[in-house]
């Protein structure tokens, strides 16, 4: 099994796409998980092309934000769309993604992921409130790479 196949349980796996759909749940906003085993490239160039192979840029708000792991770098970047981006407070990416590291540390992979999700749902709700035609532009699960 590659490192990413051990990354996360099946239950823990299903944790975090709860997450992601709690988070999701009171916003218009979109969130994704995407792992893989390692980046050939620099991890925030590699981070912006899953973020366009996932059409993230696509949402009708522009308030994506991609969690992109190279689970063999130990690589974390979080990537937001430019109407998240322009609304969270400075450094929020940066403090998420400690937030993150700081469970991971600790070996609790999915915590920390679920924490993240959590944060960020709470600054996607903040400034995309869900409204009734909302519908979900992109799909919950985690991908893979």
């Amino acid at each position: 099994m590659s490192k990413v196949e051990d990354f996360l349980t099946a239950d823990e796996e299903m944790a975090i796409v709860e997450a992601i759909r709690t988070a999701e749940k009171n916003t218009s906003g979109e969130i994704r998980v995407h792992l893989e085993a390692h980046s050939k490239t620099d991890a925030f160039d590699r981070a912006a092309d899953v973020f366009d192979f996932l059409h993230m840029n696509n949402t009708k708000l522009n308030n994506g934000v991609l969690i992109y792991i190279a689970v063999e770098d130990r690589t974390l970047v979080i990537m937001g769309d430019k109407g998240i981006n322009d609304v969270v407070p400075p450094h929020f990416w940066e403090s998420t993604k400690d937030a993150i590291i700081e469970k991971f540390k600790k070996g609790d992979m999915k915590q920390g992921l679920v924490d993240g999700i959590l944060k960020a749902g709470e600054q996607l709700k903040k400034h995309f409130p869900r409204k009734n035609n909302d519908t979900n532009e992109l799909p919950d699960d985690i991908s893979v790479g």
